[in-house]
Formats: structure tokens, sequence, C-alpha cells
């Protein structure tokens, strides 16, 4: 039903009604289908990083409760919840599926710690990351204020979906 994922390009994606839109492009913002349809309406696109800025643009702007739904929506590192394919294969790329059994009860402390004083979970781009430079950063982050984390969390979520758009569609080149 849906498209290949190897054929996808910006071509297809300008052409695409806003139903073959959603369904390619929903799950790029984790669990949050909204930003696609939102970003659906300024297509065409002249490149893969305009429709990323975009669709950032809109999760950025939107009302505060929906941007704590699309925060809220993030896997805890390491944990098994509601994991969807694409952190899986980001996580396990990060070795955390490779956890020794402390360095699991240590993860699993801060990101407890970690949620319960933000109230959303751990958000780290972990692609090119080792477990050393993930427990680095959450030890650090637990630390900080609810300001800096609510803006640190959605530079990550910028990282995150912009390798996601990248490795969906074929040509990152610019439409002329």
């Amino acid at each position: 039903m849906g498209m290949s994922i190897f054929s996808l390009t910006l071509e297809k994606i300008n052409s695409m009604s806003r139903m073959e839109f959603v369904e390619s492009l929903g799950g790029i913002f984790e669990h949050s289908p909204w930003v696609a349809e939102r970003a659906f309406q300024q297509s065409p696109f002249r490149s893969v990083d305009q429709l990323h800025s975009t669709m950032l643009e809109i999760a950025r702007t939107a009302e505060q409760s929906q941007i704590e739904a699309l925060l809220r929506a993030h896997p805890d590192l390491a944990t098994k919840l509601q994991v969807t394919p694409l952190s899986a294969a980001e996580q396990q790329g990060a070795g955390l599926d490779r956890l020794l059994p402390e360095e699991f009860i240590l993860l699993n402390d801060l990101n407890k710690k970690y949620t319960d004083k933000f109230h959303f979970p751990f958000i780290l781009a972990v692609r090119g990351k080792n477990k050393e430079d993930i427990m680095n950063a959450i030890s650090k982050r637990v630390n900080r204020s609810l300001q800096e984390e609510w803006e640190q969390a959605l530079d990550e979520i910028g990282t995150i979906t912009k390798f996601r758009l990248r490795d969906l569609i074929m040509d990152g080149g610019t439409l002329l």
C-alpha cells in the first residue's frame, strides 16, 4: 500500500496527495503525524532541507500542549516502551541494546530522575554516539532548568528528524 522507502524522491513527495504525504512522512516526528499534515499545505518543497526546516518550524511553533505531546511521544532510552522501528534502529546503533546490567540500572535511574523533573523523556539524537556519550549527556542534562531542556529536546528532535528525512528521501539535491 505505502510507497517503497527506497524510491522516495523530492519530486514524488511534491506530487503526493495529502493522504500519501502524511502516510509517507507522518512518522518522521515521533507519533506526531500532525506535523506532516501541516507541512503538506506548504508544498512543493525545493529541497529536503527546506522540507525539514518547514516541519521543524511547525513543531517548534505549535501550541505548548502539542509540543509537550511531541516530547512525550519519544521513547525512554533503553526501555521497551512503544519504540517505533526508527527509534529501535537508532538505539541499537548506539549500543543501548548491549548495556551491562549496572549501566542499565544507572541509565534507568537517570531516566526516571529526568522524567520526574521535566515530565518528558530524555531525548537525544543517538546516531554516531556510543553509550558513554549518552550516559554523559543525561548525567549533565538532568541538572538543567526546564527551559534549557525544552530547547535542547527540540534541538535534538531537529537532528533526529533531519537524519530520518535524509534516510527516507533519495536525492538530497535542490529542485530548480
